[in-house]
């Protein structure tokens, strides 16, 4: 079976069911999660949110609020300038 029929697969109680383990870090019966099956299991919650999900529902979505915009919330910098001080120094 491809991965991508596996994501198209899973329903909403296996993706919250896999969600909690990986935010506990324990499966339901208790085992803990590997670090290789956190991983894969994120980009299995990832890919599932990106198809069935509203973008503030899913995994890693910022609320900008306010602040949304195109741009960069910091300003721009401005370049150094130097001025000659008095008398020379």
């Amino acid at each position: 079976m491809e991965y991508e029929d596996v994501i198209n697969q899973l329903t909403p109680e296996v993706y919250k069911s896999l969600k909690r383990s990986v935010e506990l870090g324990r499966w339901p019966d208790g085992r803990p999660v590997s670090p290789e099956q956190r991983a894969n299991a994120l980009q299995a919650l990832i890919a599932w949110g990106e198809r069935h999900l509203p973008p503030e529902q899913r995994v890693g979505y910022i609320d900008k609020g306010s602040k949304a915009g195109s741009e960069c919330d910091d300003p721009q910098p401005e370049p150094l300038r130097w001025r000659d001080t008095p008398g020379g120094q």
